[in-house]
C-alpha cells in the first residue's frame, strides 16, 4: 500500500466512500520524500512523543511512528477515522483521537497520553486554519519543537525581517515566541486536489523567553497591531487609535523620538526590540 500513490489513494477513499472536502482544505500528499522529510526533520526520534494535527490518509504519520515511540494523531473529520484505522493498522505505537485542535487543551492531551516526557508536534495545517492554529501549538507550550506545513507565502511572512513587504504583525507574533525557520518548499504538484498555490515545511522551536524583554507584553502586542493595521501610515499616527484616547499626538511623537526612531518611520520597519523600547517607553509614560 503506498500511501502517497495516486491509485492506491483513490482506491483506499473508494473502498470508505470518502469524498475530498473543501470547507476543510484536505489535500493529500503524493510525493513520499515529502512526509518522510517533514517526520525526520520534526523532532520525533529525539523526543519519542509526537502530536499530529489532520493525519488525513496517514503518510505522515506512518513516518512519524517509524522514528517516534507514540503518536497521537488529531483529526477533525469523522468519515477520515475508519480510512486511518485501514491505512495505519500496521502500526502499535498511533492513536487517533477524533477532535477540533483549537478546541483541545494541547498541555492536558500531551500530559495524558504522555506523561511528563518531551513532545514534538506536526501537522500539514490546512491553509484556512494555519494562524490559529499556529497559535494554539504555540500557547500550548506542550512542544520542543513544531514543524508545520503551510502556505508558502505564509511561511514567508512568519520568517520576515523589518522593512520587507512580508513582515507583519505575526512575523512578529511568531518570533516572539519561536526561532523561525523555512526546510523546504513544496510544490502545488505534490499534492492532490492540487491546490492553487505552493506550500512550504516550517519548522518553530520555541523559546524559553522572549528574545525581547518588555514591562507589559499586552502593551507591546497592541501597539504591534496598531502599526500592522496601518501599515501605509507612519507609526506616529498609526498609534493614535491605540493610544490618542490618553495622549495626544504630540506626546506620542516625542515618545517615538525617545526611543531613538524618526517620527515619520512606519510601523513595518520596527523590529521587535523598537517595539519593546516603545511599549516600555509608553509604561514609564504613564499612558
Amino acid at each position: 500500500m503506498g500511501l502517497c500513490d495516486i491509485h492506491d489513494i483513490r482506491a483506499i477513499l473508494g473502498r470508505h466512500g470518502f469524498h475530498f472536502s473543501k470547507s476543510l482544505g484536505q489535500n493529500f500528499l503524493t510525493d513520499p520524500s515529502v512526509p518522510a522529510g517533514i517526520a525526520e526533520a520534526s523532532g520525533a526520534a529525539e523526543t519519542r512523543n509526537v502530536i499530529e494535527v489532520g493525519p488525513g490518509m496517514g503518510c505522515l504519520t506512518a513516518e512519524l511512528c517509524r522514528r517516534a515511540d507514540k503518536v497521537v494523531a488529531v483529526e477533525l473529520d469523522r468519515a477520515l477515522l475508519p480510512v486511518l484505522e485501514e491505512t495505519l493498522a500496521g502500526f502499535d505505537n498511533i492513536e487517533v483521537v477524533q477532535g477540533d485542535v483549537l478546541a483541545l487543551d494541547l498541555k492536558a492531551l500531551c500530559r495524558e497520553k504522555f506523561g511528563d516526557a518531551p513532545a514534538a508536534a506536526c501537522a500539514n495545517l490546512p491553509y484556512y486554519i494555519t494562524t490559529p492554529a499556529i497559535t494554539a501549538l504555540l500557547e500550548s507550550g506542550a512542544f520542543t519543537r513544531i514543524t508545520v506545513m503551510v502556505q508558502r507565502e505564509v511561511a514567508r511572512r512568519i520568517c520576515a525581517k523589518p522593512g520587507t513587504p512580508d513582515y507583519s504583525a505575526f512575523s512578529i507574533y511568531v518570533q516572539y515566541h519561536a526561532a523561525a525557520e523555512i526546510l523546504f518548499d513544496v510544490p502545488a504538484d505534490c499534492f492532490v486536489p492540487q491546490p492553487k498555490v505552493d506550500s512550504a515545511v516550517l519548522q518553530l522551536t520555541p523559546l524559553a523567553k522572549p528574545p525581547v524583554e518588555t514591562r507589559d507584553e499586552k502593551l507591546f502586542f497592541a501597539l504591534v497591531r496598531a502599526a500592522f493595521n496601518m501599515r501605509r501610515k507612519t507609526l506616529v499616527n498609526a498609534l493614535g487609535p491605540v493610544l490618542g484616547s490618553r495622549i495626544g499626538k504630540a506626546e506620542i511623537t516625542a515618545l517615538v523620538e525617545s526611543v531613538g526612531l524618526d517620527v515619520r518611520v512606519r510601523g513595518e520597519r520596527l523590529s521587535l526590540a523598537d517595539f519593546a523600547k516603545l511599549a516600555d517607553a509608553v509604561c514609564e509614560k504613564g499612558a
